[in-house]
C-alpha cells in the first residue's frame, strides 16, 4: 500500500502545524508587549485573513495543478519566515508583516492536506472512511495546540519571545516531514484554453450551480466564525474575570483538548444522531456558549467557551465530508480553498467590528451582540442546508 504512509505523515503534520506555543498568550503579547488595543488586534486578524483570502483560491488551484506536496512545502517555509519575523517585531506594522506571512502559510495548507488525505485514501479504496480520518487529523491538530499551550504562560513569563523561538523550530520539523510525502496520481481536469476560465468554472460550481455544496459552505462559514471570534476575545475576558496568568496555558490546552476529543467523536455522533440532529446540536452549543459568556462575569465563566470548542470539533469532519463528497480530484483542493475563502472574507468584513464593539461596550455586550447575530444567521443557513447524504447525485463541472 504505497500511499498509506501519507496518512500517518499527515496526522503528524496536523499535530505540528497546530502546535502553536504562542497562541495561548498571543493576545496578551500584542496588548502588553506591542501595545495594541483589542480593535487593533481584530484589525490585525482581519489583515491575516486578507492575506489568507488573497492566496486561498490560488493556493488551492496550484495544489491541484502542481501537487499537494509542493503547497505543503511552501507553507512550511512561509511558517518559518512568519514566526521568525516575530522575533524582531516591535510595532503594529512589523507584527502585520509576520501575520501576512503566516496568512499565506495557512492558505497554502488550506485544502491541500485534506485533499491529499482524500486522494491517498482513494488510492487505497478507503475514501468512505474520510470523515473518520479527517476527524483524527483535526483531533491531533488540537492535541498539538493543547500541548503547545500547557507551558505557554510559564514560557512567556520567563521570556516573552521564548514561545516564538520554539515555534520556529516546530516549523522546521514540519518542513522536514512534508518533503517526504508521496504525490498520488489524480484525474486530469478537462483541457481548457484558459486557467482563469477553469478557475471561474470551479467558483461557479461551488457558489451557484451546486445548491447542496453552496448551502454546506455557507453553514461551515457561519459555524467557523462562531468558533473564531472568541479565540481573540477570550484571553482579555479571562483577564477581566480575574483568571490567573498561570491558568491561561492549561485553560487553552483544555479548550483544544475539547476540540480534539469531539473531532475524534464527530463521526460516531453523526452516525448515531444523523445530520439533522447534529446541525441542531451545533446551533444549541453556539447559543449557550455566546449567551453564557454574555450574561456571566465570574472566574469560571470561561467554561462557556468550551461549548464553542465542542461545536468546533463536531462540525469540522462532518461538513468537510459533505464538501468532499461534492468534489472530484481535479478540483478538490480548489473547492476546499473556496470554503476557507468564504470564511476569511466574512471575517474581514465582521472581525474589526466585533473588536470595536468589545472596546466600546465591553466584552459581555459584544458576546451578546455576536450571539444574536450568529443565531439568526444560523437559522437561515439551516433552512437551506440539505440533511440527506452528502454525495448522492452530485454533478461536477
Amino acid at each position: 500500500m504505497p500511499f498509506s504512509s501519507n496518512i500517518a505523515k499527515l496526522r503528524a503534520f496536523s499535530f505540528l502545524k497546530m502546535t502553536l506555543f504562542p497562541m495561548a498568550i498571543i493576545t496578551l503579547f500584542w496588548k502588553d508587549h506591542i501595545g495594541l488595543s483589542l480593535t487593533e488586534i481584530l484589525v490585525l486578524q482581519g489583515f491575516f485573513s486578507l492575506a489568507t483570502l488573497l492566496f486561498e483560491f490560488p493556493s488551492g488551484y496550484l495544489s491541484d495543478r502542481l501537487g499537494y506536496r509542493f503547497s505543503l512545502n511552501l507553507a512550511s517555509l512561509l511558517g518559518i519566515c512568519g514566526w521568525g519575523w516575530y522575533l524582531f517585531a516591535g510595532s503594529f506594522a512589523e507584527v502585520l508583516i509576520a501575520e501576512l506571512l503566516l496568512g499565506a502559510s495557512f492558505a497554502f495548507i488550506s485544502g491541500a492536506d485534506s485533499a491529499l488525505l482524500y486522494e491517498s485514501l482513494r488510492q487505497e479504496g478507503s475514501e468512505h472512511r474520510y470523515s473518520q480520518h479527517e476527524g483524527r487529523m483535526i483531533g491531533l491538530a488540537q492535541a498539538g495546540e493543547a500541548a503547545g499551550a500547557i507551558f505557554a504562560g510559564t514560557l512567556y513569563a520567563l521570556f516573552p519571545l521564548l514561545p516564538f523561538i520554539i515555534q520556529v523550530v516546530v516549523w522546521i520539523l514540519a518542513l522536514g516531514l512534508t518533503t517526504t510525502l508521496k504525490e498520488p496520481p489524480r484525474e486530469r481536469a478537462p483541457t481548457t484554453h484558459s486557467h482563469l476560465a477553469e478557475a471561474l468554472a470551479t467558483v461557479r460550481y461551488t457558489f451557484r450551480d451546486n445548491r447542496r455544496l453552496r448551502a454546506t459552505v455557507a453553514l461551515s462559514t457561519v459555524l467557523g466564525l462562531a468558533s473564531y471570534y472568541p479565540v481573540w476575545m477570550i484571553q482579555p475576558f479571562m483577564q477581566e474575570t480575574g483568571v490567573p496568568l498561570a491558568w491561561f496555558g492549561p485553560i487553552w490546552a483544555g479548550a483544544n483538548a475539547t476540540v480534539a476529543l469531539f473531532s475524534w467523536l464527530s463521526y460516531r455522533f453523526s452516525m448515531r444522531l444523523g445530520n439533522r440532529s447534529m446541525a441542531f446540536l451545533m446551533f444549541g452549543l453556539v447559543a449557550c456558549g455566546y449567551f453564557g459568556l454574555a450574561f456571566t462575569h465570574a472566574l469560571w465563566s470561561f467554561l462557556f467557551y468550551y461549548l464553542l470548542t465542542t461545536m468546533r470539533g463536531l462540525q469540522g469532519p462532518l461538513l468537510k465530508a459533505h464538501i468532499q463528497g461534492q468534489s472530484q480530484s481535479s478540483n478538490r483542493a480548489s473547492i476546499m480553498s473556496l470554503k476557507s475563502f468564504a470564511f476569511r472574507f466574512c471575517f474581514i468584513c465582521t472581525g474589526p467590528a466585533a473588536g470595536l464593539a468589545a472596546d466600546r461596550f465591553g466584552l459581555n455586550t459584544a458576546f451578546a451582540i455576536l450571539g444574536l447575530a450568529l443565531c439568526a444567521t444560523l437559522i437561515l443557513c439551516l433552512r437551506k442546508f440539505e440533511f440527506s447524504a452528502s454525495s448522492s447525485g452530485a454533478s461536477h463541472p
